[in-house]
């Protein structure tokens, strides 16, 4: 049962470079499957939903910080969020978990495909095993979440899919390039999808970050090569999950309505 959000209960404000994030009605309610929610982009994707009311589920591969982070959101949210853990590389293990999240929420209004790894290496060190395993871990389940939640959106007349690519691919970076593979196969997945599903209004674009600043990229960069990303950028500044989070919120709300089949950056202009 889906329950109106009373006009007394407080609702989570989450904030953007330190200011309130804008509200959008349309979200309220609204039933959400996250992939790869646990933590970087993805815990930011979590919690800007639930502030916004949404009914929120989300899977991931890490459990404790997966948990932390529905403690740390249910106090004082209209709908707590719900997690599940999954290896989105077993295709059998995804679907089985898509059904439930589905079954649990009563529907699913919004996908967004965030999961994926980003991990180094160079062209002599890819084999067919390592291939098949990148390929599933960044590409393939993109595609069968989408499938998966695409006959429950047909039923409700609507919905809404954001893949996840990468601003990675379209500056050509260094020991990637079976992830710049996948995310620039993740663009013309997004763009057949959207032929596919238009007319059953089902909405489907593709989300491209630039460097966000998340523990896990932390890990790649010293100062020194995050102030050359700096400026290699427009804009001053890191990028953050937040920022990322209020493009999805809005190309999942009814306010981005007529917009699919297409890639949105949030980069600061990284060139």
């Amino acid at each position: 049962m889906i329950h109106a959000i009373p006009e007394n209960q407080p609702v989570l404000q989450a904030k953007v470079a330190g200011e309130p994030r804008a509200t959008y009605p349309s979200l309220a309610d609204k039933r959400v499957i996250i992939t790869g929610g646990g933590s970087g982009i993805g815990e930011g994707l979590v919690e800007a939903f639930v502030a916004q009311g949404a009914q929120v589920a989300f899977v991931d591969i890490v459990d404790l910080p997966s948990r932390a982070l529905v403690e740390r959101l249910a106090p004082g949210a209209a709908h707590a969020p719900l997690f599940r853990h999954c290896d989105l590389t077993d295709i059998d293990s995804l679907k089985r978990a898509m059904a439930e999240l589905e079954h649990g929420l009563g529907g699913v209004d919004i996908l967004v495909n965030n999961a994926a790894n980003d991990d180094r290496h160079t062209i002599e060190q890819v084999t067919p095993e390592y291939w098949d395993e990148r390929m599933a871990v960044n590409l393939r389940h993109q595609f069968f979440a989408a499938q998966a939640v695409v006959p429950a959106m047909k039923r409700a007349g609507r919905g809404v899919i954001l893949n996840f690519g990468s601003i990675s691919w379209h500056l050509g970076l260094n020991d990637l390039v079976l992830y710049q593979t996948a995310k620039a196969a993740i663009e013309g997945m997004t763009r057949s999808m959207a032929r596919d599903l238009g007319r059953a209004n089902i909405r489907v674009n593709t989300i491209v970050p630039g460097n966000v600043q998340t523990p896990r990229q932390e890990r790649w960069y010293t100062p020194e090569s995050e102030a050359e990303i700096v400026s290699a950028q427009c804009l001053d500044g890191r990028i953050q999950p937040a920022d990322v989070a209020a493009l999805v919120l809005f190309l999942a709300s009814d306010d981005a309505r007529m917009c699919t089949g297409h890639d949105y950056f949030v980069d600061a202009g990284w060139r």
